[in-house]
């Protein structure tokens, strides 16, 4: 496939910071809350930081994002390097785990919401880059959404499958712990085949429109 040089520079111009943004808060939100719990792991390696070079994996956070967007792919996933999080120093085990991984979804939503601001502040054209702004801010609210519908999904070492893995009676939260170790594929195999798609799809459509629908469009 054939790719215009142009279109990969207007793409990245697009989504590059929004993506950016929203792999490297998520991590270091899970790591504040850790820390919050007890937990210093991530704060002694210095990953409790708005740095983004401490977060960025090249695969997750640039190829992956880049190469979904110019296949044409119906929504965009990517990952930072994860937050070490040791949940044994955690105050409240079970609680404390709830938190560290909601925590990442939850700035996601957040960062929506700002650039809902952002796309407001856009509409005014502040020195002529309103298109730019507003363009860049509805990409950061798809990418956000998409980030925290898909990390909430209930499978291991997604946020989502931390929080079930937290909330589950001992005897299945052990079971459960095992899956781990094939995550990654299954998760894989869930999104090259379309069946991701069609059940975290409609969720995903749902909060987009939500989101748009806030704005002065």
């Amino acid at each position: 496939m054939d790719f215009n040089i142009n279109e990969i520079l207007h793409t990245i111009s697009i989504w590059g910071l929004p993506v950016l943004l929203a792999v490297t808060l998520h991590e270091a939100a899970h790591g504040y809350v850790a820390r919050l719990f007890g937990d210093n792991t991530a704060y002694m390696l210095g990953r409790v930081t708005l740095n983004p070079i401490k977060h960025v994996d090249p695969v997750g956070t640039i190829a992956l994002p880049l190469g979904l967007t110019l296949i044409g792919s119906p929504f965009l996933i990517g990952y930072a390097r994860p937050v070490p999080v040791n949940f044994n120093n955690l105050s409240n085990l079970r609680w404390g785990e709830v938190c560290v991984a909601a925590a990442g979804p939850l700035m996601n939503i957040l960062l929506a919401f700002v650039s809902v601001g952002v796309a407001h502040i856009g509409f005014m054209n502040p020195m002529g880059f309103g298109e730019a702004i507003v363009t860049i801010a509805i990409a950061s609210i798809q990418i956000n959404v998409v980030l925290a519908v898909f990390n909430l999904f209930p499978l291991l070492p997604l946020d989502g499958g931390r929080i079930l893995h937290a909330l589950l009676p001992g005897p299945l939260s052990y079971q459960f712990s095992k899956t781990e170790r094939f995550g990654f594929i299954i998760i894989l195999l869930l999104l090259f085949s379309g069946v991701l798609w069609q059940i975290i799809g409609p969720i995903i459509q749902y909060l987009n429109y939500a989101f748009i629908t806030m704005l002065p469009i």
